[in-house]
């Protein structure tokens, strides 16, 4: 089974322009995914997935130097690019990653691929019943579901967004929830990355957790702002 996981990622954040070019330790947002995202064991292809629009030539480039593929599409049609993606690559499972997630932890998707090959679903993912903090977020899907969606979904909002049709019409698709226990439920913090707070709590954290030989897991994550509660308050009028 071809597991393909895409990162969509462009330059035009509205909020935060230029976000995943940013730095941390020395490395782009984008590069701290990308780095991330290769210890996954599940996957078979990692692409990034970004805007035919020339300001974005600059995340194709980071993708060749990182050796990850890189597909250019349509910077509205969100739905149309991630459909043309998997089927050039030739998925059977379409893992989506949005670029504002740097801590992003690669069990997790190893976790909802896992969970939707072993039982056949059609979705899996930790959005709906929401227990991982935002910026944790992962969304599994097989290309024929995918392609339905692409095939009947017309409207503005499912083509920028591309699953609100699953997530709001549950009893069409077979879907497989992936829930943490109670003691790691921290889907009222935020750790992903729309605006300038956000980027100094981030920042924060990688300042006590960053290994370049590793990766940051999110249990890390939760004990260090368990015992450091007053990190939080950088980012307050955002939880």
């Amino acid at each position: 089974m071809e597991v393909l996981v895409i990162i969509q990622a462009r330059m035009g954040s509205k909020r935060l322009p230029g976000k995943i070019m940013r730095k941390i330790e020395g490395k782009s947002v984008l590069e701290h995914i990308i780095t991330s995202l290769k210890f996954s064991t599940e996957m078979s292809k990692l692409i990034v997935a970004t805007t035919s629009n020339s300001e974005d030539d600059v995340i194709e480039e980071l993708a060749k130097k990182l050796n990850v593929l890189c597909f250019r599409g349509s910077r509205l049609d969100v739905l149309d690019r991630f459909y043309q993606c998997a089927k050039k690559y030739q998925g059977n499972l379409i893992v989506r990653i949005t670029a504002d997630c740097p801590l992003i932890e690669p069990t997790i998707l190893d976790s909802a691929i896992k969970l939707c090959k072993n039982g056949e679903y059609d979705y899996c993912s930790n959005m709906i019943h929401q227990t991982y903090a935002m910026g944790y977020l992962v969304e599994v899907i097989t290309f024929e579901t995918l392609e339905k969606l692409h095939k009947n979904n017309l409207d503005p909002f499912n083509r920028e967004h591309i699953t609100p049709d699953i997530r709001m019409n549950p009893e069409k698709y077979k879907i497989i929830e992936l829930l943490l226990p109670n003691n790691l439920d921290r889907h009222h913090w935020r750790l992903t990355l729309d605006y300038e707070e956000d980027f100094q709590l981030i920042t924060k954290i990688f300042s006590h957790l960053y290994n370049p030989d590793s990766y940051i897991k999110y249990e890390s994550v939760v004990q260090l702002l368990d015992n450091h509660p007053n990190l939080l308050e950088i980012n307050k009028m955002y939880l």
